[in-house]
């Protein structure tokens, strides 16, 4: 019995983008993205491991070699324009926020259950972590085009900053393709 079903939503590619190895946060556009086990091959989040962070210090002490499952940041074009409206803004450039993938269509999309599937027309497969909370560096990459508006992002962005996610069957994501979403079939969690 399969342990994923289709949850009858699926996400029309948007926007693509990848960040170039080094200290910045901006992403570069582009209408297709090749990815391979360990994401996107040279991409600032690339490898199929990755030094531990803040994020999951209380699990690892930060530095610990660990697997790579923030290989791709996904967002929602629909909580993309609630952070903006939220921001006093028209719109937010997804690649002031880092983004790989900015999909159209699924709701409440920053929180899909983490391990659920999002599975592009060539079989790509991207493995929902978990929300990926707001920081401050988006908005110092706002604030560089759109002066005093960076401080606003974090606040804005709380429930709506998208997930992260890795490659767990390779391909190519292409701008106007769907996405079908998978989740796990089990209850909530209720201890």
């Amino acid at each position: 019995m399969p342990v994923l079903r289709d949850s009858g939503f699926s996400g029309e590619i948007t926007w693509l983008g990848s960040v170039p190895a080094g200290a910045g946060l901006q992403a570069v556009p582009s209408e297709t993205l090749a990815l391979g086990f360990g994401g996107i091959p040279g991409e600032r989040h690339a490898g199929e491991n990755r030094a531990s962070c803040v994020r999951v210090r209380n699990v690892h002490p930060e530095g610990t070699e660990i697997r790579n499952v923030r290989q791709l940041t996904l967002l929602s074009e629909e909580e993309l324009a609630q952070i903006a409206a939220d921001m006093g803004m028209a719109r937010i450039d997804p690649a002031h926020l880092g983004a790989t993938v900015v999909l159209r269509g699924i709701p409440d999309f920053t929180f899909v259950p983490p391990s659920s599937r999002l599975q592009g027309p060539d079989g790509v497969t991207l493995t929902a972590d978990m929300e990926n909370r707001p920081c401050v560096l988006p908005g110092r990459e706002i604030e560089k085009d759109h002066a005093g508006f960076g401080a606003r992002f974090k606040p804005a962005a709380q429930n709506r900053r998208g997930i992260t996610a890795w490659v767990e069957r390779p391909g190519t994501l292409t701008l106007g393709a769907k996405l079908t979403l998978f989740v796990p079939d089990q209850r909530a969690w209720a201890p």
